[in-house]
Order: C-alpha cells, then structure tokens, then sequence
C-alpha cells in the first residue's frame, strides 16, 4: 500500500524532522519506506532517511506493509504535509538529541535495507509478496534468422513451411488447453497467445515478407518485432504487455520452424527464483508453478501475462529490469521484494534473515486470515454483507475464488477489448462473461459496460483529441454514441444471464435519459436475439455512482434501476476537482474528506430508501478503518481487490453488535 504526497515540512527532513519522522514510524508494526526519485530507504532509519536527502516541496511516496498499513500511512503523510512539523520542538526529557538519536545504533527493523554491498535492483513490483531461493537462471539462447534470400521457386514451399509451423503451435496450445491441470486463469492466457499466432496481422505480415523474398525465420522475427514495436509505442500498460506475447509466439513458430524444443522448465527446483530476461506466458502457464518460489524478469510489467499468473498462483514477482537481469546470471541466492520491487542479489546474512522474518510473519498472517475464506459475514439483523471481487480477466478468477469472493462486483470489460489487436467479436464476449458466470454461480457477477476513453485508446475506436479525457468521451457517453460496438456487448450480456446471475452496470452516467437509453437497447437486443432463436435471458440493470451528478439525482435514478454501486476512485476526483494522478493535488484525493463521505451516504439513503442494493467497487471498500462506516450506511455489498477479501471478512466479523 502506497501513498504519494508533497513535502511540506519547514526545510524538509534534515536531522530533527527526520528523528521524529522514524519515532513516529517506529511506533507502527509495518513495514515502512520512504521513496524519492525511485529511492527507497526504510522509514525506520534516521541515517538513511537523512542520506535521502528529501527537500521542502519535493514529491515522496510512503510506502507500507503490514496489518497497520493503512494506520502508518495516514500518519506519516500527516506528519510530511505539516508546514511546522520541521520548526516545533519535540524534544522530550529522558531521550538523547536528534542528532543523537540518529546516529545511535537500531534494532533491525521488519523490512531492514539490504546491508551496503549487498547488491540491490529496482524492478517493477509486478505480484506482490517476498521470497528468498537458490537462484534458476532461465536464459534460453536467441533465436536469429539465416536471413536467406529466397528464390522465386521457393517462395510458395516456404509459405507451406510457415503455414504448417503455425498449424503446429496452434495445435500444440490446443493440447494444453485441453489438459486437466491447467487452472482457469491459465487457460484463458493460452487461449489469447493462440489468438495472437492466428492473428491476420501477425501470419499476414509473416507471408508479405516470404513474398518478397525473406525465410520463414527471419520474416517471423521481423513481423513479430515490427507488431510488438506498435504495442509498445501506445501510451497504456495493458498495450505495451501485448508486446512480450507477440515475442513470445512468434519464439514458439520458429522454434518449430527450425525443429527445436525451448529450454524446459521443469527442472526448477523447489522454492528456487526464477531469472529470465524473457518468459513466454504459455512457458510459465505450464511450468510446476507450485515449485516456483518468485520470479524475475528483464520484461513485462504489472499488466504482463507473467504478472497475471504470478499473482494468480501467489508468486512473488519482479519485472522489467531491463538489461540489469543480466547481473543475474551467476547469482547463487536471490531475494525478492514484490511490493517494493527490489531484488537483492546473493544477500548477506542479516538481509537473508530478515528475510526469512518476513516470509513467515506473511505465511502467519496468511494462515490467520484463511479462516475467513469461507464466512459469510452478517449484520446483527441477519442480513448478508456480500464481499466480492474486482477482477478484470478471466486469469484472475482462481485467485478471487481462493480468497472466498462471494461473486464479482465488478468486472472491467476494458482488457478483453484491450488485449485483442481487433474489437473482440459478439462470441468472445458472450463466451468470457457466461465463463464468469458459471464460475461464480449462484453470487452475483456484476460487469462494468466498456468505460473507455482518450486516456486508453483501443483499436477499433477512434477517439476525439481532449484536454480532458477524463470529463471527455467516456463511458456511457461514448457506448450510446457507438451502438454498433455498445449492442453488441449487450447482445453478449444477455445471452450469458442464461448461465448464471449476470447483472450490468454503466459507468460514468450523470443523467436518467442514459439509463432509459441503454434499456431501450436492452430491449432491442432481446428482441433480435429472440427473433433469431438465441437463449438469452435478462439482467439487472444499475448504474455506477461515480459523478457528483449521480449523486444529486440518486433519488430518482433509484427508481430506474436495480442496484448502486459507488466508484470512489472517480468519485473522489471528481467531487474535489482533484486529478488523482496529478501528484501536487494528490491529498485532496482523500475518501475520507467530508464532502467524499457525505456523497456516499447521500447516495447510500437514496438507494435504501428506494430498496434497491447499494454497493461499492472502489478501492476504499477494502479499507477496514472504513468498512464499519459503509456498513452502518447501508451497504450491503463491498468489492475490492482478491487481496483485501479475507481482512475485509474479518473486518466486519469483528465489528460490534448493532444496538
């Protein structure tokens, strides 16, 4: 858990502010850092939060890790955005000078910085959690093509060669697809490379090449570069993690096409880390993941098919080290930090021990909170307060189902039209969302109607140029413009409500005319699915409350559908007038500010009061310091992050008996 801020201390945190800074930071049970510039120090050492050298208006990040996290936050952002905090003095009888205290010697703290010499690199913390293993260096050799010029009369034998070498690979992904041992979440990343290797784009460039005269090998490495180089080139993460697919099928056809099997993992031992500069995401869905104890890579980030496994399988990961993976290779012991996204190479002994202090205390706290897995937590009235899961794949089904999700309350529809180099077809829609269904059944499973825009474009859409793409062409707005692509997600909506309790939320709506718009296409789309023999059947309909709009008119848009569901994330941004990821407004984004709550509970009353569910899918409904006030509210349903599910649980377990 991570908050940014700017730093208002009087001269920053030069000897004093920083003592107190590690007093008040050691008084927390997590694990706390502070983070400037892509440095991160422990919050806990005054010598090193010093050496940080963090300057009065510079930007920081608090990190923390542990049960009071959300406690440890607060109050060190408290202290980093109090003007007098560095002029008042704090000094008390009985303790030694600031200065004192900053060079006298510490008890290690739970997350200590690895000791100097100790080499230590930044990655991106891709799934979270920590591990510490004999290092297994996965360096497959590159594959480069002959880069033969062909002749006329070999032109149409090497089309056949590639064409049966792609047959292969799809054949090869089939199998495993059909294999029992592969989790939900596995086979639907397989099913997507298989997407990619029959793909137009990919086989049609592959064979404009051959025409004009290259070998299969070289034209597949140029086509696959030449698609990944666009994925990459597009300002959004989930884009830039096609790329490494497209490598990574475009490997699988020439090692068929030079009759080579690639590096086995299946050797790994266990609780080893896994090194690579690359991992193709099919590779690492078959690999014995359970011996797998974390994984490092040069490529991929946090939307990267290897990030969506590993945090699928609870697989610490780091990745996106670029050529610094390189260091690697000769490692014996790797430690990783998948919070931070730190790896620490052949560690010494106190880090090694460190270490081995945090993946217990992880596996305790993990124990701990198993037991919550399968409880259904109640009010005192009996009703049923339903904890549910943000997903936005079908890869992170296994992992919301482990954590005892009892449905989904919201399903982002973005990556299945984002991970596809074409809109995905009425099919693939209707075949992700009855997947849900069916997996989730009986509970709930709530999906968010496509809510995209500028911000992240998608192939098949052209979006207008905006100053502002967040109050731009979004959402619902966009979706009743574009029926063509909005019908035929309704289409495929309806048709999976035959499979299991399917309801439907729009996004970003700030008037009534949307609602009874999308119900007329609704009803539109039963007609014609119903005309052509089609099972189908119908959903709840309800609205995201996420506009101050939609606040002011939850009244009336109460009697139009069938649940609420309040987005804090936009919500908040939108009712402080804050960009939340504009870092120099970043403490207005405070759920917690009065007028953010007073929203939620004008909203909460409306939807109560009209018998309607009211729910929320914002990060904030995983907060346990929150929780209880959402609750005595009127919410009767929270979705966050798999994660949180079990805190959440046990969370409202714990919260006294109504009076």
């Amino acid at each position: 858990m991570e908050r940014s801020t700017i730093v208002r201390v009087h001269e920053g945190l030069h000897a004093r502010p920083a003592t107190r800074f590690v007093k008040l930071a050691k008084g927390f049970e997590s694990e706390v850092e502070l983070v400037k510039d892509g440095k991160a120090v422990s919050a806990k050492s005054s010598v090193k939060l010093m050496l940080l050298a963090v300057k009065e208006n510079q930007e920081v990040t608090v990190r923390a890790n542990g049960a009071d996290a959300i406690e440890a936050i607060e109050a060190l952002i408290g202290y980093l955005e109090n003007p007098r905090a560095g002029l008042d003095d704090e000094g008390e009888a009985g303790e030694g000078g600031p200065e004192t205290a900053a060079a006298a010697p510490e008890a290690a703290p739970l997350a200590a910085a690895p000791t100097e010499g100790t080499p230590k690199l930044q990655g991106v913390a891709a799934s979270e959690g920590v591990a510490i293993g004999p290092a297994f260096a996965h360096f497959p050799p590159e594959i480069e093509g002959p880069g033969r010029h062909l002749q006329a009369g070999e032109i149409e034998g090497e089309l056949e060669r590639f064409r049966g070498a792609v047959a292969s690979v799809q054949a090869r992904m089939d199998r495993t697809l059909a294999e029992n041992n592969l989790s939900a979440g596995d086979r639907g990343i397989v099913a997507a490379l298989r997407d990619i290797a029959a793909d137009d784009s990919l086989t049609g460039e592959v064979e404009r090449l051959i025409k004009g005269g290259d070998d299969a090998v070289s034209a597949v490495i140029a086509a696959a570069s030449t698609i990944a180089a666009d994925f990459s080139a597009v300002d959004d993460p989930y884009l830039n993690a096609r790329a490494d697919d497209v490598h990574a099928v475009g490997r699988q056809i020439c090692l068929v096409l030079l009759g080579q099997d690639d590096v086995s993992l299946e050797t790994i031992p266990q609780g080893a880390i896994l090194i690579a500069d690359d991992i193709g995401a099919w590779d690492l869905a078959r690999a014995p993941l359970k011996r797998i104890g974390g994984v490092v890579c040069g490529h991929g980030g946090a939307t990267s098919h290897i990030a969506i496994i590993a945090r699928s399988h609870g697989i610490p990961a780091v990745l996106g080290l670029g050529r610094r993976v390189d260091d690697l290779r000769g490692a014996k012991v790797v430690a990783i930090d998948g919070h931070t996204g730190h790896v620490i190479i052949d560690p010494d002994e106190a880090t090694r021990a460190d270490f081995m202090r945090r993946v217990e205390a992880a596996a305790r706290e993990h124990t701990g909170l198993k037991v919550f897995k399968s409880v259904t937590p109640t009010r005192a009235d009996g009703t049923v307060i339903e904890v549910a899961a943000n997903i936005g794949s079908l890869e992170e089904i296994e992992a919301a189902q482990e954590a005892g999700a009892m449905g989904v309350g919201l399903f982002r529809t973005e990556l299945l039209f984002m991970r596809h180099m074409h809109l995905p077809s009425e099919d693939m829609q209707a075949e992700t969302y009855s997947a849900l269904a069916r997996a989730f059944a009986p509970h709930s499973v709530i999906v968010r109607t496509l809510d995209i825009g500028g911000d992240k474009p998608i192939a098949g859409i052209e979006f207008p140029e905006e100053e502002n793409p967040f109050l731009g062409w979004r959402g619902i707005r966009m979706c009743l413009d574009r029926p063509d692509i909005f019908k035929r997600q309704l289409r495929a909506l309806l048709r999976a409500a035959v499979h299991g309790n399917i309801k439907v939320m729009l996004p970003m709506v700030s008037e009534i005319a949307e609602v009874t718009r999308t119900r007329a296409l609704v009803d539109e789309c039963a007609a014609e699915l119903k005309a052509e023999g089609v099972p189908h059947a119908s959903f709840d309909l309800g609205v995201m409350i996420e506009t101050p709009a939609a606040v002011l008119i939850a009244s009336a848009l109460a009697k139009e559908v069938a649940f609420f569901s309040i987005g804090t994330n936009d919500l908040t941004q939108y009712i402080m007038a804050a960009d939340r990821l504009n870092p120099t407004v970043a403490k207005l984004n405070d759920v917690t500010n009065p007028a953010v709550m007073s929203a939620i509970e004008l909203t909460a009353k409306a939807g109560v009061a009209a018998g309607i569910m009211v729910g929320m899918c914002g990060e904030a409904a995983g907060r346990p310091d929150l929780i209880p006030a959402f609750i005595g509210m009127g919410l009767t349903e929270l979705s966050m992050s798999p994660a949180s599910i079990q805190r959440a649980k046990k969370t409202i377990a714990a919260m006294a008996p109504e009076r």
